[in-house]
């Protein structure tokens, strides 16, 4: 365990940042101040994960919620924790250049059909990355919601301001200390059982990935060949995954290999390069610390995560990865959202249904122009004016989502808060969210009954929170004929 202390003069101190986060069989944790321009590390601290809980060293760095949330060097200290990152799933998708509420909703139906588990039991964030060509890459993250509150469970007593995914630590750790740039490039940070492949864009992570093998594989190989046969499955799994992240030709991305400069990383890396990779080490840079606190450069190293994810904590503008945007808020208070932004979502779904809905209009009014230019009898232009009273037909039966969202949420209902909405044509309209309790629920129910075009509105399940009155809900019913089957 070190303690490592300087102190700055003559500049106004911001509040501390204390990071924390389990690396491999150990728990690490940093303490970062910046004061203006230039930032110090206070301390660094670790333990055996077998020694001490979560809760436990959370105290011992001075974050214990009994004790005053004061620090020795004089201003606030702020939590922050990362999560293993090797629980989430990443994908990186490209989508039309749209309003933002239209990708939100995108990005859902997409990550849905890729879940292995369904979607209530899975939580997700996604970023919005560059546009190219009329499109914009997005990066989705996907965990399963139990491991997430079980996390919580850990993490909860000591209220962190924010819970981030390390992977974002680690590139961000990269950026700083290490050598590397801010175009399309490949950080690999290897552990000794697993590796993480991340690939950044801009200096922020796009996509990522882990491969189980590690520094270990490498020491334990008997002999040449064994050593040869470890370097070439690490090389081809290492293929595999850029090829995954969309690279048809891996050889070409940079890749920066995170080392302490010792000789088995180093290893590593001459077997990377060997294989045909665009590769280098990159070994951190201690000059890069504004202020000179007596790090080494393999504490540097060690210490890589934590700090890159105490780092994260200064960039109050940035947008990262919020997984536990819906599970976990600091203990804060803030102002209370109307009703209409726990139904964002939903808004943003029939928001694209119908700009899809549009896009389809348009194309059949110019197919039928050129009909139009291409009419030769009187017998021609008759069957074209029945196929526009079709389509008129048609289109009056569709269902108007947004009239039936406002609906639902009419004044009556506006304490109760929705947080899901699923409609598929020949089967029931699905919603969920909150009711503030099981009468509230009940008039909620006759309420959507007296709705225009609502029958059969039926109560799938109902489950009370563990802290207060409020009923988890899900419901469903029909709209219209639309949702029946065989209409």
């Amino acid at each position: 365990m070190n303690d490592i202390n300087t102190n700055i003069t003559g500049m106004a101190t911001e509040p501390a940042v204390i990071a924390m986060a389990q690396v491999e069989s150990k728990l690490r944790a940093v303490c970062l101040r910046r004061q203006g321009a230039a930032f110090e590390v206070l301390w660094v601290k670790s333990c055996d994960v077998d020694e001490k809980s979560w809760q436990s060293f959370a105290a011992e760095c001075g974050l214990s919620a009994e004790q005053p949330r004061r620090i020795e060097t004089g201003g606030d200290k702020i939590a922050v924790v990362g999560f293993d990152s090797t629980r989430v799933v990443f994908y990186c998708i490209r989508v039309p250049a749209v309003r933002e509420e239209e990708v939100a909703a995108i990005v859902r139906l997409q990550a849905e059909s890729r879940l292995p588990l369904p979607a209530e039991q899975m939580k997700l964030a996604w970023r919005a990355g560059r546009v190219k060509d009329g499109q914009v890459a997005v990066t989705i993250a996907v965990a399963r919601s139990e491991q997430l509150q079980k996390f919580l469970g850990n993490v909860r007593g000591f209220k962190p301001a924010k819970i981030l995914l390390d992977y974002e630590g680690i590139v961000k750790a990269w950026r700083t200390f290490f050598p590397g740039n801010d175009g399309s490039a490949v950080v690999i940070n290897i552990g000794s059982r697993h590796t993480q492949v991340c690939l950044a864009e801009g200096g922020r992570l796009s996509n990522a990935a882990s491969l189980e093998m590690g520094v270990e594989d490498f020491s334990t190989a008997d002999g040449p060949f064994e050593e040869a046969e470890t370097a070439e499955r690490f090389a081809q799994d290492t293929r595999s995954t850029l090829e995954l992240f969309g690279y048809a030709d891996p050889m070409k991305i940079p890749i920066f290999v995170l080392s302490d400069g010792g000789s088995s990383i180093e290893a590593i890396v001459s077997s990377l390069g060997s294989a045909g990779f665009n590769v280098d080490s990159s070994v951190p840079q201690t000059q890069k610390l504004r202020v000179q606190t007596g790090l080494s450069a393999e504490e540097l190293y060690r210490y890589r995560l934590p700090i890159g994810l105490g780092l994260m904590a200064f960039d109050s503008g940035a947008e990262e990865l919020n997984i536990f945007r819906h599970l976990y808020s600091p203990a804060k208070k803030g102002k209370k959202k109307h009703w209409l932004h726990s139904l964002k979502a939903a808004c943003a779904v029939a928001a694209v249904m119908l700009a899809l809905l549009v896009a389809v209009l348009y194309a059949v009014d110019v197919a039928n122009e050129i009909r139009l230019r291409d009419l030769e009898t009187e017998t021609d232009f008759k069957l074209l004016m029945q196929r526009q009273k079709l389509i008129k037909t048609v289109a009056q039966q569709r269902p108007d989502l947004l009239e039936l969202l406002r609906e639902i949420n009419s004044g009556e209902n506006s304490d109760i808060k929705l947080d899901s909405f699923n409609f598929k044509k020949g089967s029931k309209v699905i919603i969920g969210g909150y009711a503030p309790g099981d009468d509230r629920l009940s008039e909620f129910e006759k309420n959507l009954l007296s709705k225009k075009g609502v029958t059969e509105v039926t109560r799938q399940s109902a489950s009370k929170e563990q802290k207060g009155e409020k009923i988890k809900f899900r419901i469903n019913f029909h709209y219209k004929q639309i949702t029946r089957k065989g209409v």
